[in-house]
């Protein structure tokens, strides 16, 4: 079933094309990355979602229904630019914030108490945000964000300031509000948290789609039939058929480690079976491209 699905949405700013006819259909329940360059279009397509900004042309469904402006109340959006005040207090303005959402006062001060302990920061309540580091102020706004229990979060580039440990308290999170009902858009520049949490992407560059799917077949899409087999023996690998390719073979703690790419259509068990002839096998897999390396390359090809 579809969350959220853009139709054809155009936007131009002062003869710039922001964005141009751009699609995207975000299943329910579905962790999804709006990926693209500085410049692309994301945020002017997440401003028209959020209804800040109007667009030109196109529809934006949610649910399958044209968005309306008391839909906002069942979105959650954590923007790059952070928007906290910074001379009110911290618990003062989460409360604020959330009565904005929509939530009883009595109701929003509860369940921020459970947030702030659950992020080890109840002693942050009566601080003003000013003296709050970056890291520390984008804990209290992702929970502002999260706190009325929006079936639609939008969350651009999250992980920003925070380091290592606080990145994984916010991803096991967000896994933790998509399996309890919540759909997520994730925007970042972070390719590795891509691969780690999103199901779905779409590469938007120069304010239109060029690239769209689930991770793993996009992926699949991409392969060029290279795989890496980690194996023992005193010999090279040495293969008969010209369409086989040794693309390098190193030493590497005691094993020796080659990349083989296949010119033509061998099933993986075809090249297993001629390598097990020759060598001691340790090792055998298919390297398919990251997500890094196919946004490259998209990105590349098309500007």
């Amino acid at each position: 079933m579809t969350a959220l699905q853009t139709i054809e949405v155009s936007k131009t700013f002062v003869n710039h094309k922001a964005l141009d006819k751009v699609s995207i259909e975000v299943g329910e329940q579905s962790i999804f990355g709006l990926l693209g360059p500085n410049g692309a279009g994301k945020t002017t397509l997440i401003r028209i979602v959020n209804m800040i900004s109007a667009k030109d042309e196109g529809e934006v469904l949610l649910n399958g229904e044209p968005i309306k402006q008391q839909d906002i109340y069942n979105i959650g959006y954590l923007p790059e630019e952070r928007g906290l005040y910074k001379k009110m207090k911290v618990g003062e303005q989460a409360v604020y914030l959330a009565q904005l959402k929509g939530m009883p006062r009595q109701e929003a001060i509860r369940e921020l108490k459970v947030w702030f302990e659950k992020f080890e920061i109840g002693s942050w309540w009566d601080k003003k945000v000013e003296e709050l580091s970056k890291g520390m102020a984008q804990k209290v706004q992702f929970i502002v964000t999260v706190l009325h229990k929006p079936k639609l979060l939008i969350f651009d580039e999250p992980f920003s300031g925070f380091d290592p440990i606080n990145t994984n308290l916010l991803k096991d999170e967000i896994i933790n509000l998509q399996q309890n009902g919540s759909t997520i858009i994730f925007s970042t520049h972070n390719m590795a948290s891509v691969e780690e949490l999103c199901d779905h992407i779409v590469l938007i560059n120069d304010s239109r789609v060029i690239l769209s799917g689930e991770i793993h077949e996009i992926k699949n899409r991409f392969k060029a039939n290279v795989f890496e087999v980690v194996y023992r023996s005193p010999k090279e690998l040495i293969f008969e058929s010209a369409d086989i390719e040794v693309m390098n073979d190193e030493q590497k703690n005691g094993e020796k480690v080659a990349n083989i790419k296949t010119l033509s259509h061998h099933s993986s068990n075809e090249l297993l079976n001629l390598l097990i002839k020759q060598v001691e096998v340790v090792s055998f897999r298919e390297v398919l491209p990251s997500v890094n390396d196919i946004f490259i390359q998209e990105v590349a090809l098309t500007s």
